[in-house]
Parts: C-alpha cells; structure tokens; sequence
C-alpha cells in the first residue's frame, strides 16, 4: 500500500513538474499579434527573431506538448513572410514539421489551428521543384480546421483567401461573412482585431474581382 501511495505521489510530482504554464503560451499569442499588427516593419526582423527563439525554447521545455510546436510554426511561417530572403524557405519547411509533429501529439489542439496553420501553408508556398505548395492539400487542411471550428475566425479566414487565390470570390465572401461575425476570443482581443481589419481587405478584394 505504501509503495503503491509512493508511486501515485511521484506520478503527480513528475506531471506537475512538467505541465506546461498556459500563461507563456498566452504570452507568445498576444506578443505574435504585436509583432504583427503593430510593430513597425522596420522593427519587425528583431522582434519575431526574438519571438520565434522564446516560443523554440517552449518546444524544447515541453517536447511532448503540441501547443507549442503549433505557436513556434506560426512565428516561423509568419517571419518568414515577414521577413523573405534565402531564409524562408528553411522556415516554412521547419514550420511544416513542427505541425505534423503537433497533429500526431493532439491533431484537434488549439480548436483546429493545426489544419488551419497547414492549410495556409500549402496554398501560399511555392509548389514543386521550389517549395511544397498544393492547393489540393491545401483545401484538404481548411475543410478539416472548418470541421473543427466552423464559427472561428481564422479557418474561416484563411479558406477565403485560399478562395480568393483560386479565384472564386463570390464562395469567399461567404466565408468572410462567417469570419466577421466570428465570436470574440476573450484572451486574444489584438489578434481578433487585426484579423477583422485583413478580412475587410479581402472583401473588398473579392467585390473587386465580382465587378
């Protein structure tokens, strides 16, 4: 009995030791919408250097933990556009990793944002023999993220502007619709706003192309 107490004992001690603090994570999310929405893009380099570096040593603090595998691959794929250069492409294919490695961990974490971070990435890389872009798979990823989390702001966003990409505005602005009237996400109110402000953008885009 006493061994059996023992053993229970150091079970809890090692899972504590190890949980992640949801507060860091919080951190990276609100500090990603800063450096995206308002840093100015002078700064910007710096910053998500910086950024990607907290959020890569999170990954190697909690190896087995998917949220933050989803976050370093956002910083990455969002530097990497940010920023371009010979870099980029080593970013996007490290970002690609980090979310299939996440998807095997906890494929629904973070409601979908797995399949949405992978969607997008397929549209806006290049394809073959440059990168591996597909819309195909693509489009695969989206649906997926939108089963997951049909009233987000973010799949819904993203598979607009993979419509957009592929010139169906008149199906994307049905989508925009839905991520306008997304709900609010009470700990993440920065990137609720610049979300809103892109989703503007690409309505008017998609009213556009109508015309």
């Amino acid at each position: 009995m006493k061994k059996m107490l023992f053993a229970a004992c150091l079970l809890l001690v090692v899972s504590l030791a190890i949980a992640m603090p949801v507060e860091e994570l919080i951190e990276i999310q609100h500090d990603w919408a800063v450096a995206n929405y308002i840093t100015p893009e002078d700064d910007q380099e710096e910053v998500f250097e910086k950024l990607v570096a907290r959020a890569r040593d999170l990954v190697k603090r909690y190896p087995g933990e998917a949220a933050p595998k989803v976050w370093l691959a956002i910083t990455l794929s969002t530097d990497a556009g940010v920023n371009g250069g010979l870099g980029a492409l080593g970013k996007v294919k490290e970002a690609r990793k980090l979310l299939e490695a996440a998807e095997n961990i906890e494929p629904e974490v973070l409601n979908g944002s797995v399949y949405t971070s992978l969607g997008s990435l397929y549209y806006q890389v290049p394809g073959w023999p440059i990168a591996f872009g597909n819309d195909e798979k693509a489009e695969m990823y989206l649906k997926k993220a939108l089963r997951l989390n049909p009233r987000g702001i973010d799949p819904n966003y993203f598979y607009a502007d993979y419509l957009l990409e592929n010139d169906q505005p008149r199906k994307a602005l049905e989508y925009l619709d839905k991520a306008m009237a997304a709900p609010a996400r009470p700990d993440r109110p920065l990137a609720d706003k610049g979300r809103r402000e892109e989703v503007r953008h690409a309505m008017a885009r998609a009213r556009k192309m109508l015309n």
